[in-house]
């Protein structure tokens, strides 16, 4: 077994502040004693009861768009281990994110083809036996933080043995090295004090994918 901190780390393929955060985490896996273990949520899942008071080009993306990626990534999981998924993840979201190739059904069969998965996973895009799967997954991710954030949310074991958890942080670009390990340091310092609530800063772009 590892001797190293184990992170948990949920995401859903198609949001691009999870993917700037895990190419963060990534790095820091480089710099410091962490193991990164990768869990599937979803926002289709997240905003299904809200759907109404969402914008409607929002509220369109995640009705035709959000549940065939998740659909095939929680199969993957199911049917080839965990351990497949963090390999996925970066198959899915470099096409996705850095080519912006779209999350269509193209784009996620040539990603397991990508990492040696059967394109027969592509099967499950309208429909999955794995509904119940992915919806545990979710709700684990989720639970540690409220239904108030969305993804990614990041666990690590505390020095008490409770579990700290937080959602994002949002940063653009990925910071590389010791920016990245400062970061992860300071993350985990203010996620780690009972009474903290929240932090923010203005932000005036979107994400920065240019140096990923």
């Amino acid at each position: 077994m590892s001797d190293k901190t184990p992170v948990d780390f949920w995401f859903d393929p198609l949001c691009p502040w999870a993917w700037m955060t895990s190419r963060w985490v990534l790095e820091v896996e480089k710099l410091r004693d962490i193991e990164v273990r990768w869990h599937l949520m979803s926002l289709a899942v997240l905003n299904e009861d809200k759907l109404d008071e969402l914008p409607a080009e929002y509220r369109e993306l995640l009705e035709t768009k959000a549940w065939g990626p998740v659909r095939v990534v929680i199969a993957a999981q199911e049917e080839h281990g965990a351990e497949v998924l963090g390999d996925l993840y970066t198959a899915l979201g470099t096409r996705i994110h850095n080519r912006d190739e779209g999350s269509g059904r193209e784009t996620v069969a040539a990603a397991l083809k990508d990492v040696g998965l059967p394109g027969s996973l592509m099967d499950h895009w309208d429909d999955t036996p794995y509904e119940a799967q992915l919806r545990a997954s979710h709700k684990e991710g989720i639970d540690k933080v409220g239904q108030e954030v969305g993804t990614p949310v990041i666990a690590l074991p505390g020095a008490d043995g409770e579990q700290i958890a937080f959602f994002g942080p949002v940063v653009t670009p990925a910071p590389k090295g010791e920016t990245a390990a400062q970061l992860w340091d300071g993350t985990v310092a203010v996620a780690s004090v009972p009474g903290f609530y929240e932090i923010k800063r203005t932000r005036t772009k979107g994400p920065d994918f240019s140096n990923l």
